[in-house]
């Protein structure tokens, strides 16, 4: 029995050593795959950094950043600090809509962890200063042929394992300003600081734009000062999601809207608010009409041509020093025409390369004056239709005017049509020779009883000598078409025309 006992003791132990020497193994092994890893991830890295420090990465940015903007550049020599790099100016140009570029003091890191995707990691970027140059007057053909030369000069850069894209991963753009060349003339933005980040998908970016101004050339809009402008990218779109600008003194205007790059169509709708007369009338304008004003809009070029159009309402309107109002109060013997408060003020409005008609214009205060129309302003031309609509007993004074011109209609008024032509300097409307010519039928009348026509408000019998009588008639007729002349105001002043001091003659004494 003690020898059996010995025998598997003994063979116990030999178990045991076995045992220890296995695990021993098996840990130099763990230990030696850890030390080849940690070399293998090193001499990756310096691999990685040997490349990125090379100018054949500076190159594969500068056809990265070249192919976002539709342009051909390069980066300046770039200098390295770890990951970080930082590079003095890219420069570029294209054949399409963007024809110059300039970026300044440009710094960002490479990442890794984007290898397993394929892409490097371009994060913590930032950009002093980007000058953008934009033709907006070569055609879509022009420019996709220039897209299709630039794609087909690039340069093909052969990197072996190494990713062949670049994944921005944000940027923060000190300054940016924009000149562009349109077919009205030129316009400038300027000032803008910048902030661009991923939005989710490839190439799909969201940005946010604060601060600085926008100049265009029409002359409808003025010098915008930018609050702020979100807007998205995704597949050659710009989605123009919220803005928010200043106009004018305390004017704001927001709106949304879309872009599509390679067709360059857009669209955009919004209102306008906190604006006044003074702010988009005429100076001359400005000091006979106040009130606030407002305005929906839309604006595209579906048609090619950039086109807007809206309805526009002013509240609180009030027309003043106006020849017309003089005119109508002393006719009228009143003083309510003096200061005429508007209790509506609207017009829909559309403007196209240049020219602005405004339809289903109305200026209204209840009970004395109505005007109704469409009327269209090309440069200084201008030709309006209209309504006119006067208080009974306003031209009383006028033989035939309110029997013969004006005709009782809706509101309680006496309506005539207008036609008003000639320039906005010099307006020149129709219905003051038709007053001439009512009141010349009116200064003769027939005696019912005799048939003898006489001289209306003499009562004076045509005689054997007529062309007495009758050169009696025409001065009475001049006289009376004097009088109407200068109620002219009436009508030509209601666009302006003639100076604001002018005043009817029995108020210049």
């Amino acid at each position: 029995m003690g020898g059996v006992a010995k025998v598997r003791e003994m063979s116990r132990r030999s178990r045991r050593r076995s045992a220890a020497g296995g695990g021993g193994w098996w840990t130099k092994a763990v230990v030696v795959f850890l030390i080849v890893c940690v070399l293998g991830v090193g001499v990756g890295y310096a691999m990685l950094r040997r490349y990125l420090h090379s100018d054949s990465f500076r190159k594969f940015l500068s056809a990265e950043a070249s192919d976002l903007a539709g342009v051909t550049g390069e980066f300046a020599p770039f200098h390295w600090d770890g990951l970080g790099v930082e590079t003095d100016s890219f420069e570029a140009k294209g054949e399409g809509a963007v024809t110059n570029l300039r970026a300044d003091g440009l710094h960002t890191e490479v990442g890794f962890g984007g290898l397993n995707r394929g892409v490097w990691e371009i994060k913590g970027s930032s950009l002093k200063r980007l000058e953008v140059f934009v033709d907006a007057t070569k055609t879509v053909g022009e420019t996709v042929t220039a897209e299709v030369k630039r794609d087909a000069r690039k340069t093909v850069v052969k990197t072996g394992w190494l990713p062949k894209d670049a994944e921005l991963q944000g940027i923060d753009v000190g300054e940016v300003v924009v000149r562009a060349n349109l077919e009205e003339g030129p316009a400038m933005a300027s000032g803008m600081t910048v902030r661009v980040e991923p939005s989710g998908g490839k190439n799909a970016y969201r940005a946010e734009v604060r601060g600085g101004t926008v100049r265009m050339p029409f002359k409808i809009v003025p010098e915008i000062r930018l609050d702020h402008l979100k807007l998205r990218y995704q597949d050659g779109n710009v989605f123009l999601t919220d803005a928010s600008v200043l106009a004018w003194k305390n004017g704001r205007i927001e709106g949304s809207g879309e872009w599509d790059i390679k067709t360059r169509r857009f669209s955009m709708e919004g209102g306008a608010s906190g604006m006044t007369c003074e702010d988009i009338f005429s100076p001359d304008w400005a000091k006979r009409m106040t009130g606030d004003v407002a305005s929906s809009f839309t604006m595209d070029n579906a048609t090619g041509t950039p086109m807007a159009r809206g309805k526009l309402t002013i509240q609180g309107g009030v027309l003043t020093a106006l020849p017309m109002l003089d005119a109508l109060a002393a006719y009228a013997d009143t003083r309510r025409f003096r200061v005429l408060q508007l209790n509506e003020a609207h017009t829909d409005w559309r403007w196209k390369k240049g020219e602005l008609n405004l339809t289903n214009l109305v200026f209204s205060s209840d009970g004395l004056v109505r005007l109704e129309g469409t009327l269209t302003i090309r440069g200084r031309d201008i030709d309006g239709i209209f309504r006119l609509g006067l208080a009974p007993g306003t031209l009383a004074t006028i033989p035939g005017a309110e029997t013969d011109v004006f005709i009782p209609g809706e509101r309680g008024l006496l309506w005539s049509p207008l036609r008003i032509t000639g320039t906005l300097d010099d307006p020149k409307e129709d219905l003051t020779d038709r007053l001439i010519a009512a009141a010349g039928l009116r200064m003769f009348d027939q005696i019912p009883e005799t048939g003898e026509k006489v001289i209306k408000f003499t009562r004076s019998v045509l005689g054997d000598d007529p062309n007495k009588a009758i050169d009696k008639g025409v001065k009475i007729i001049e006289q009376g078409s004097s009088i109407i002349r200068e109620a002219s105001g009436v009508f030509d002043g209601f666009l302006g025309g003639g100076s604001v001091d002018e005043k009817p003659k029995d108020e210049k004494k």
